[in-house]
């Protein structure tokens, strides 16, 4: 039996312009100089006042205008809404961008590449080998990773070459041409099925009768454990050698490389670009003697634009003949393209705001870092903080963070690296986890590397500079730093 019954509900949803306010927010400078170029090839309402007609005082964007929606589009507009009688009516622009800003030339560079796959075709094709051979030694090079190391294991090439190419053959066979030809290959090491063997590759190569170059070839061929363990005694023991021979020996190997495939382009084409500030901090001196923090816009941020007076002049055109039906639809949709360009340079403008609000309250956070450019004299601060002073939402902060960097006088700084959480040190005043990693890495940095430190020594020492924390802290901050265990910091 069916039923009707009545339901509210309260929702929210969020309006095309939020979206697209969003996704302009999270963009950096190059990423938002693309998006524009592209919004100004789609919309030829929208337009870009060039260089010489910045200076001009045009119009507010809100002046004239009224917001209407493009979802119920009514046909019957007054299209005096869209028409000005002062000179330019649209634009967006800002004072608070760096007058010294750069032009920089953000065309990517294109550079044309030999890939590791093609570099082994062209070599195996100019050996002699037969064409079956042939045809097994490309599937092998067909498999090899961008390392150059062949990861799959024979039995499952052998099947694949019977299923996908025909070619029924033995793994005794394919080892073979992959240890015969393939792995013969240039560059050294090429094809191997592990480090330890890619590292004798590259040794065999080495047609020596140098006795460093022996050693190291007889470690790794037989004490490879070892040595990746740092047992340096075991070794010496073992060969009944010096501790200079060993340390010859393991200066060859560390001439070896480890991914013999990293010097080749993945793909033909290699896109270089270099990084754009999104910010400009300048530091001035008061009159008083104080100093100030600036924080600007990169002048790439802050574009100006107005609504094209030639489409302008279309739509009065078209709007004059209510008639015809293919002006109507003409006129209808110029008013789609006019709402959408105010759509797009409302969002700007917010764009600019929020970005200008929130390394405000960054630089207001972070001021003597600023200042100084010394990563110890960062105060702890989280994505939370700044939405305290700005008023934003969380994930709005997170987003202008994202991908942005700030050009100061220290250097050019990544937004994200300047948040970190807080630890309470034996004074009680909160200091930040990047200023404990700090002094952890100097620590480090400065050890006797024949005896480097354990953790639990670490622990010491630290609390020894006022910082109370866990050996699991440190084990955590250490790996967060990519510095591994003692015993693997172990040197001769």
């Amino acid at each position: 039996m069916l039923k009707q019954n009545l339901q509210l509900r309260l929702g929210q949803k969020l309006a095309p312009q939020q979206i697209q306010l969003m996704k302009l927010i999270q963009l950096h400078t190059l990423e938002f100089e693309e998006e524009l170029e592209r919004e100004l090839e789609e919309n030829p309402a929208l337009e870009k006042v060039q260089e010489e007609t910045k200076e001009e005082d045009y119009a507010s964007l809100d002046e004239g205008y009224e917001d209407e929606g493009t979802d119920t589009i009514n046909t019957d507009f007054d299209v005096d809404e869209y028409i000005f009688d002062d000179e330019p009516a649209y634009k967006t622009s800002s004072n608070n961008y760096s007058a010294d800003d750069e032009e920089f030339d953000n065309e990517s560079l294109l550079t044309e590449g030999q890939s590791l796959y093609d570099y082994l075709l062209e070599q195996i094709n100019l050996s002699s080998i037969d064409s079956e051979d042939l045809k097994i030694a490309e599937y092998l090079i067909g498999n090899l990773d961008n390392d150059g190391y062949l990861r799959r294991e024979i039995k499952q090439i052998v099947d694949d070459l019977a299923f996908s190419q025909g070619i029924y053959t033995t793994q005794e066979k394919v080892t073979e041409i992959l240890e015969n030809y393939v792995q013969k290959l240039d560059p050294p090491g090429v094809g191997a099925r592990g480090l330890q063997e890619c590292l004798l590759l590259q040794i065999e190569k080495k047609v020596s009768a140098d006795k460093a170059v022996i050693l190291a070839g007889n470690i790794l061929r037989n004490q490879f454990d070892a040595l990746t363990n740092k047992h340096y005694n075991k070794i010496i023991q073992k060969y009944d050698i010096e501790e200079e021979d060993l340390k010859d020996a393991l200066e060859v190997i560390s001439k070896l490389s480890p991914k013999v495939g990293g010097n080749f382009d993945t793909q033909t084409i290699t896109i270089n670009q270099e990084i754009i500030p999104d910010f400009v901090i300048q530091i001035k001196e008061t009159k008083n003697g104080q100093v100030d923090v600036i924080p600007l816009l990169n002048s790439k941020n802050a574009p100006t634009l107005r609504v094209s007076e030639e489409y302008k002049d279309i739509l009065t055109t078209y709007s004059h003949d209510k008639k015809s039906p293919d002006h109507k639809q003409a006129a209808l949709f110029i008013k789609q393209k006019l709402d959408a360009a105010k759509w797009y340079i409302d969002a700007i403008n917010q764009r600019q705001n929020t970005l200008l609000q929130t390394i405000s309250a960054i630089v207001k956070l972070q001021k003597n870092y600023f200042i100084t450019g010394d990563e110890k004299s960062l105060k702890p601060m989280i994505l939370k903080d700044v939405a305290d002073i700005t008023g934003f939402d969380i994930s709005t902060i997170s987003r202008v963070v994202k991908s942005k960097y700030a050009d100061t006088p220290n250097g050019i700084v990544y937004l994200k690296s300047l948040f970190s959480d807080s630890l309470t040190n034996d004074d009680g005043e909160e200091v930040s986890t990047k200023e404990i990693k700090n002094h952890l890495q100097e620590v480090i940095s400065n050890e006797n590397k024949r005896k480097p430190l354990t953790d639990d020594a670490l622990v010491g020492l630290l609390k020894e500079k006022g910082y109370n924390i866990a050996r699991r802290t440190i084990a955590k901050y250490r790996e967060q730093l990519n510095i591994p265990v003692a015993r693997l910091r172990k040197e001769l």
